[in-house]
């Protein structure tokens, strides 16, 4: 059990990282952090909407893995304590 919860950290730790990166990514709708990578250069000069779409969606895969392995490490922590106590 212990391995698979140093795995979970770990790819809570990668998806953490990631998503933090992709959001980031993401086109401003008013200025901020996205106008540093080029984002408010022009509205029509931006990514084409499949590379909007693709973003979106590795986005909310990332999201759901990320949430998926907080809830199994808060299984598994609860099972250790329980077959501990």
């Amino acid at each position: 059990m212990d391995i698979l919860l140093v795995i979970l950290q770990v790819v809570l730790a990668i998806t953490s990282v990631l998503l933090i990166l992709f959001i980031l990514l993401h086109r401003g709708r008013g200025g901020g952090l996205s106008d540093m990578f080029g984002g408010g250069m022009g509205s029509n000069l931006g990514a084409s909407g499949v590379a909007e779409k693709n973003l979106n969606r590795i986005t909310v895969t990332l999201a759901v893995i990320w949430l998926l392995a907080i809830v199994a490490m808060g299984i598994i922590t609860r099972i250790q304590t329980v077959v501990v106590s």
